[in-house]
């Protein structure tokens, strides 16, 4: 019986580690499934590690010990830092860091969601040759170093927008991004409540950005007026901060979820959404609510992820194996197996 050659997949936060699990669904049965947290290569680059200064980050922390747990939970197997085998292909939740390791293998990148806004800093990250691209503190750089062999993507807005990153557009597909290729199943739901305003906060300040919250916040009680609002913190914010910021300005009885409560359900219940930097907008435009955005609507408007039926992670996985079994690069083999306008698997 031949050997099954092996695959390793790279995990971050809750939305991350459930993708690349749908996606190695599909592959199970005919190669050899691996899982690792998102982790540092070079020496220097895990001092940081050491050090505990990465504990807000996909790499350590709540994120890591939530992503373990997910692992234990559902009987899949852990190759941190891929210490265990030599892979045949690696599929990357986010191309940051690139191993060395697993640069000898095949590789792909799949998006998982909204890629942040480029910041001062950010563009510094990326021209510097030295700097680590994860100290953008955030995924602004996500999906654009070019180092993967083949890149699948939310949409055809998102197709130009990593072409502008710097992204090869020979490299990229266009495959939907699962958990958020079937937004309108969503409104199927048994959240409790229904026509309120729902805020979403996003994890600026644990970013190591500056986030006038109060300001935000101030600005949210004039939109919300007398109706009925709901908090969705992100799960990377400190609680007790945000929730104290929130009952200043909408007193004591605020009604805030961090970690709990179905984010996607929470905003198909909602008349309007409030967001900062937050892939739940996309999630609200699918759905026809009015939104907010620290982002230009407009563009997100052109960037919205396709909708296919929940079938965006089966055709990733189509993706790996053709892939797995080509003899070529990742650009030839999408020329020949991807008709262009159609981005059908032929």
């Amino acid at each position: 019986m031949a050997k099954k050659k092996k695959i390793i997949f790279t995990i971050g936060s809750p939305n991350q580690t459930s993708q690349m699990h749908q996606i190695s669904s599909f592959l199970k049965d005919d190669y050899d499934c691996w899982f690792t947290q998102f982790y540092p290569d070079y020496e220097f680059e895990t001092w940081p590690l050491k050090w505990g200064l990465l504990e807000n980050t996909i790499m350590s922390g709540h994120f890591k010990a939530k992503a373990d747990k997910y692992l234990r939970d559902h009987g899949l197997q852990n190759d941190y830092m891929a210490q265990k085998n030599d892979y045949d292909m690696a599929v990357f939740c986010t191309d940051l860091i690139v191993p060395r390791k697993l640069k000898k293998a095949k590789t792909i990148w799949v998006q998982e969601g909204m890629i942040d806004e480029l910041t001062p800093w950010s563009k510094v990250v990326k021209a510097s040759r030295v700097i680590p691209r994860y100290f953008a503190m955030g995924t602004a750089l996500n999906g654009s170093s070019n180092r993967c062999d083949i890149y699948c993507v939310g949409s055809e807005g998102y197709k130009g927008f990593f072409e502008r990153m710097g992204t090869d557009r020979n490299k990229m597909v266009v495959t939907g991004i699962p958990n958020f290729d079937d937004i309108p199943s969503f409104v199927h739901n048994d959240f409790p409540y229904h026509d309120y305003v729902l805020i979403a906060t996003s994890d600026i300040r644990e970013c190591f950005r500056k986030d006038d919250r109060m300001g935000f916040l101030k600005k949210c009680k004039e939109i919300v007026g007398g109706r009925p609002v709901i908090f969705k913190l992100h799960p990377n914010e400190i609680p007790d901060r945000a929730k104290s910021e929130i009952r200043q300005v909408f007193g004591e009885d605020a009604l805030i979820y961090h970690a709990d409560g179905n984010s996607n359900h929470m905003v198909a219940n909602c008349s309007e959404l409030i967001t900062q930097f937050s892939t739940l907008v996309y999630v609200g435009i699918v759905l026809g609510k009015k939104v907010h955005s620290y982002f230009d609507l407009n563009e997100l408007y052109r960037l919205v992820p396709e909708q296919n039926g929940a079938t965006s992670a089966k055709r990733i996985a189509d993706i790996c194996r053709g892939y797995m079994e080509y003899e070529g690069s990742g650009p030839q083999y999408l020329r020949e197996h991807i008709h262009e306008e159609s981005n059908i698997l032929v």
